[in-house]
């Protein structure tokens, strides 16, 4: 008898499959020519993200990063400065477009996890001098991804809108999983909840293809004359797509059956966390707090050797830093490989 080798992939939560049943909503899409504005189920798409979170109006495209770098290059103009915590992924992972596509530099702040505060945010506003850049934008990461998904306190995001609305500062909100942070809230079938939090930002981006198990696609949303913006800009970027309904009626099924189940892949990292700090080469863990565990390796321990030799047990992992380990759970990560992996960590 055969017996197939145990295999848990957790490098991260965009190596979802869409299911059988994503798959067959997609086969059935009407499609039409996006470019035109012709495309049913983009339409539907774009106009139900913003209405959620009281926007009105939403701009679908093929990644998160692309919309990040949309929304950046609307609020800014060559010259000015945007501030933004040193573990964002704008910063970090999305090639230098800040400065490659619009021109703009960065004031990195250190906050906890990826959280800064409303004094930090003041603080790094530069003066009205033709010296110092001029700051434009503030942009938050919700959950952070090097924060370990930390997710940020509602009152503190609030204070920080304040402080830009009073500066004239534009807000952005990188929601990479920010479906991750609405279900840890408890507001995700909570529409003024919802509304109100979106209150706080003039724009921002949802991922499609990570939690929610999407193949691709992100929407940017915003006002109207923001997302016709953002239209233009897209174009420049090269994002202008012609029947790509077939990938948003995946986005819409998602948000009908994929946005609930993510508390699921909160436990799960939850679990593989308090596995882990019994294994002799982790030193901590990170407060999980969505769908991201960190494990920081005792001194000594690598992260590239302790991450091929968990790979030969079938637990596939990402070397997060030299001496840190990710784990991120999603759409294809089922209890039975959890546990199964929680057992071979702790030995």
């Amino acid at each position: 008898m055969k017996v197939e080798k145990f295999t848990i992939d957790l490098r991260s939560d965009t190596v979802t499959r869409p299911t059988a049943e994503m798959r067959a909503v997609m086969n059935r899409a009407v499609t039409g020519d996006d470019v035109f504005a012709e495309d049913p189920e983009i339409n539907e798409l774009q106009s139900r993200c913003a209405k959620m979170f009281g926007m009105e109006a939403g701009l679908f495209c093929p990644s998160g990063t692309m919309t990040n770098q949309i929304a950046i290059s609307v609020h800014t103009r060559p010259g000015d400065e945007v501030i933004c915590d040193r573990l964002s992924h704008i910063y970090n992972y999305e090639g230098g477009g800040i400065a490659r596509l619009s021109g703009a530099s960065v004031k990195l702040l250190s906050g906890d996890r990826g959280r800064f505060t409303s004094e930090d945010v003041l603080k790094a506003i530069n003066p009205e001098d033709s010296h110092y850049a001029k700051t434009s934008l503030v942009s938050l990461e919700d959950t952070c991804n090097k924060g370990g998904g930390s997710i940020w306190d509602e009152k503190e995001i609030k204070a920080i809108h304040q402080v830009a609305k009073s500066n004239s500062l534009s807000m952005h909100l990188d929601g990479a999983r920010l479906w991750n942070a609405i279900v840890a809230r408890g507001i995700q079938n909570d529409s003024e909840a919802l509304k109100k939090y979106g209150r706080n930002f003039d724009s921002i981006s949802l991922c499609l293809s990570k939690g929610m198990g999407c193949p691709v696609g992100s929407v940017l949303i915003g006002t109207e004359a923001f997302i016709v913006q953002a239209h233009r800009s897209r174009k420049v970027f090269g994002g202008g797509m012609r029947q790509a309904g077939i990938v948003a009626a995946a986005g819409i099924y998602a948000l009908d059956n994929h946005l609930d189940r993510l508390e699921q892949d909160h436990l799960h990292a939850k679990m593989l966390g308090e596995a882990a700090l019994k294994n002799k080469s982790v030193a901590s863990v990170a407060k999980v707090e969505t769908n991201i565990c960190i494990l920081e390796l005792n001194p000594g321990i690598g992260s590239a050797e302790l991450t091929k030799e968990w790979g030969m047990m079938g637990i596939e992992c990402f070397p997060f830093s030299p001496t840190s380990i990710r784990f991120v759970t999603h759409l294809d990560v089922s209890l039975s490989q959890v546990e199964m992996a929680c057992s071979l960590l702790a030995q």
